[in-house]
């Protein structure tokens, strides 16, 4: 039995296809043979792939924008659900805009394209890899939207495997922190997590959704690198331990001044002040 689903002729959507990890992995599944077409809210003129115009967001435009790039690729192996946003969003404050974007984009916007993709992933016993995040099992402070988004994807993901695993397989890839244009908001609000997450590579994400779509054995859940496996694993079976240690950094990154004059984080340092 082959180890590798061969990529040539796969008919493969990209959602985000236009961003930094959907160009990526757009462009290398490309070069593979695979026959693909993306969807993002703002098409590039240098994008490596035919990319349409889709607002995930809007109930309307998801089925067509969907059918019409089934149609060019003339069926659906592979969905790569991608699209995503991050941003500030401390957990203490009510949910305003920014968490109804991020919960829009990241989950319902998931759900739109994967729901308009069933019947002909169906059809052709194809597969879904979700992007998720290592937020999804170890929550970072004030980012809340983006943890319970990326959290709620996989249970979305879960309960989909539930109901068609029979003919799709379902994987959810864990990538941890990436440098790129996700974290510009947050950094503009200064909460930056600098401090608190390690950087990893674009090409070891690529690597690891590349082995969710083409490898010969479906994989429920793939972290991105070592420390993420272990990262993983502790959420899952120590959250306790994993909410003490994100604690702690937090507590030092507090004291270092890293959130001075952040208006989302006064809370979070008066707090930690009064605390002293």
């Amino acid at each position: 039995m082959s180890t590798r689903r061969d990529p040539h002729g796969m008919r493969v959507l990209v959602t985000g296809a236009s961003g930094t990890f959907g160009r990526a992995v757009c462009a290398r599944l490309s070069g593979l043979g695979a026959h693909v077409v993306g969807l993002d809210l703002a098409p590039r003129e240098d994008d490596p792939v035919e990319v349409l115009a889709c607002d995930i967001t809007d109930d309307d435009a998801v089925p067509a924008a969907v059918a019409e790039a089934i149609g060019r690729l003339g069926g659906l192996d592979l969905l790569i659900n991608n699209a995503g946003i991050g941003g500030p969003a401390p957990a203490e404050l009510p949910p305003g805009a920014e968490v109804r974007r991020q919960l829009d984009i990241n989950l319902l916007g998931t759900w739109r394209v994967t729901a308009a993709c069933v019947d002909a992933l169906v059809a052709s016993r194809g597969r879904v890899v979700m992007v998720s995040s290592r937020m999804a099992v170890m929550q970072l402070p004030l980012a809340a939207a983006y943890g319970a988004s990326k959290r709620a994807l996989v249970a979305y993901a879960d309960a989909l495997r539930l109901e068609i695993g029979t003919h799709v397989d379902v994987t959810c890839v864990y990538p941890s922190a990436v440098r790129s244009p996700i974290h510009d908001s947050t950094a503009a609000a200064g909460l930056s997590l600098e401090g608190m997450s390690q950087y990893e590579p674009l090409e070891g994400v690529v690597r690891t959704v590349l082995r969710a779509a083409l490898g010969g054995r479906p994989r429920r859940d793939l972290p991105t690198t070592r420390r993420g496996a272990v990262e993983f694993f502790l959420a899952r079976h120590l959250p306790a331990l994993t909410d003490r240690i994100v604690a702690r950094t937090l507590a030092d990154r507090v004291r270092s001044g890293a959130f001075k004059g952040a208006e989302l984080a006064a809370g979070v340092v008066a707090r930690h002040r009064s605390a002293g």
